[in-house]
């Protein structure tokens, strides 16, 4: 096939007009190397999920906390809570730490 029966070709006539050629050379634009192309919008509607999905993970933890908050009313409950957690202690007493030793003997 010869560089003149290549032209009377139909498809590289349409392929080679020159609407359709820029028409193509638009779309490669926009697609990848615009500012706002198609690779990014992808990137950022990852972003947007993972922004859902720590907004729902947040959520969980502020009425998780909530709930501790509302038991940590009681007296008897914050006082159990303190010891528990910073390991407080009143007058006069004394606090033993026992830590276990969690690593298999050979």
């Amino acid at each position: 096939m010869g560089f003149k029966a290549l032209l009377k070709n139909r498809w590289f006539r349409i392929i080679s007009n020159k609407y359709v050629l820029i028409l193509l050379l638009f779309g490669v634009w926009m697609l990848f190397l615009d500012s706002n192309s198609w690779l990014v919008h992808q990137e950022l509607n990852e972003d947007i999920n993972e922004l859902k999905d720590n907004r729902t993970f947040y959520n969980a933890e502020i009425t998780h906390d909530t709930t501790i908050i509302n038991g940590l009313k009681d007296s008897s409950a914050l006082e159990r809570f303190a010891r528990e957690e910073y390991f407080m202690k009143k007058k006069n007493e004394e606090i033993y730490i026992i830590e276990y030793d969690s690593t298999p003997k050979k």
